[in-house]
C-alpha cells in the first residue's frame, strides 16, 4: 500500500513539474490529453458498471471543459474564440448526458471532437517552431 501512495506522490511531483515549466501554450495542450484521458477512464468505468467512477471521471472532464473555455479571451470580438465558445459548450451537454445515460457514444462522440480541436491546437505550435528555424 505504501508503494501506491509513494507512486502517487511521485506522479503528482511531476505533474506539478511539469506545469510549472510549461508555456501557456503547452498547459492548453495538457489540459487537452487530460479530458482525453478522463473520457477512456468514464468508458472503463461504464463498461466496469461502476457508477461512481463513472461519475467522478465525467465530472473531472466537464471541469478540464470549463477550464478551456475560462482560457478563451475575446469571445464577443473574436470568431474562433466564439466558435469554440460554443463547442466547449456542447461538449460540456453531451458529458452530461454520457454521465446520465452511461453512453459510451456520446464519450466517443467528445473524444472525436477534442482530438480534432487538440490536433489543430498542436499544429499551431508545431508551425510556430517551424517557422521560427
Amino acid at each position: 500500500m505504501n508503494y501506491i501512495k509513494a507512486g502517487k506522490a511521485y506522479q503528482q511531483v511531476n505533474i506539478s513539474s511539469a506545469v510549472e515549466g510549461a508555456s501557456p501554450h503547452h498547459l492548453i495542450s495538457m489540459l487537452f490529453e487530460g479530458l482525453i484521458k478522463r473520457m477512456a477512464e468514464a468508458k472503463g468505468a461504464i463498461d466496469r458498471k461502476d457508477t461512481s467512477a463513472k461519475g467522478t471521471s465525467i465530472s473531472k472532464a466537464i471541469d478540464i471543459v470549463g477550464e478551456l473555455q475560462g482560457s478563451l479571451r475575446d469571445t464577443d470580438s473574436n470568431e474562433v474564440a466564439a466558435n469554440l465558445d460554443r463547442l466547449y459548450d456542447y461538449i460540456a451537454r453531451t458529458l452530461v448526458q454520457a454521465n446520465l445515460e452511461s453512453s459510451q457514444e456520446k464519450l466517443d462522440e467528445v473524444a472525436r471532437l477534442v482530438i480534432e480541436i487538440k490536433a489543430g491546437w498542436d499544429g499551431i505550435a508545431n508551425a510556430a517552431t517551424s517557422g521560427a528555424e
